[in-house]
């Protein structure tokens, strides 16, 4: 039993690095090369859940019933991980994004932020788009697995970082406030517009949110892989869009906190 959790934790602890790496990183070669060591630890996460490209292969032709538990055990996984990996990100504070962007304001240092964001999370897509095979859905292969824990963590270290670049932050240390910005990233809301609070309990309102969100994202990770599309520029493009939209959302709601 304690393969497993070591293998999850790993998975959860290099997907952090990497979003980490490259969100900040400057070029497009730095991002590609930056992705590479996630494969095996996405492989060996997926093994550990018994859910590999194999296995959803061989569960392509069963009943609907068999569909909802494999997609229910595949989100899961998903939840867990993500919520294991958010308190290990690496998010500069707002000291350190002035360092990083000299002489810029607030919505300038967002701006940026949100590109380089979107940038990181095309260079993840584009990686897995690579990849031959068709993943069967709702079983997650192992290269849905490792996009998916990346393009997440880039828009969760994105949503602290502008808290940061607008000087509201969330309150507590850091487990707390790297839970309420995967709540802001559950709910596309600023930290203190989620309603209903922060609690990723079993069963509760935001587990449930966290999970579906989950399961569009690994949706969007697997039409990268399809056949009828040009992989990883398909991936590219969605995961770009996505991940600047939502940074614009989480932009919009802490102007408009920073007005009054």
């Amino acid at each position: 039993m304690a393969e497993p959790e070591t293998e999850s934790t790993d998975i959860s602890v290099r997907a952090a690095e990497v979003a980490a790496d490259i969100a900040e990183a400057d070029t497009p070669q730095q991002r590609r090369r930056l992705l590479t060591p996630l494969t095996k630890a996405a492989s060996s996460g997926a093994r550990a859940a018994g859910r590999g490209t194999r296995a959803a292969r061989r569960g392509a032709g069963a009943g609907t019933r068999a569909a909802r538990e494999r997609a229910n055990a595949g989100t899961s996984y998903l939840a867990a991980q993500v919520i294991e990996m958010a308190p290990r990100l690496r998010v500069r504070d707002q000291a350190a994004l002035q360092a990083r962007f000299p002489g810029k304001s607030p919505d300038e240092i967002a701006d940026a932020l949100i590109e380089g964001a979107a940038h990181a999370s095309a260079a993840a897509g584009g990686a897995a788009g690579v990849v031959s095979a068709l993943p069967v859905l709702p079983a997650f292969p192992a290269e849905i697995i490792g996009e998916t824990l990346v393009v997440v963590g880039v828009e969760i270290k994105l949503i602290a970082e502008l808290h940061e670049a607008y000087g509201m932050p969330a309150p507590g240390k850091l487990p707390a406030r790297m839970s309420a910005y995967l709540a802001a990233w559950t709910h596309r809301r600023g930290v203190l517009m989620i309603p209903g609070g922060v609690l990723f309990a079993a069963g509760s309102p935001l587990m449930r949110l966290l999970r579906r969100r989950l399961a569009a994202r690994a949706g969007r990770s697997a039409f990268s892989l399809g056949p009828l599309f040009t992989g990883a520029a398909a991936g590219a493009i969605l995961n770009g869009r996505e991940t600047r939209k939502l940074g614009q959302q989480i932009r919009n709601d802490l102007r408009r906190r920073e007005l009054p």
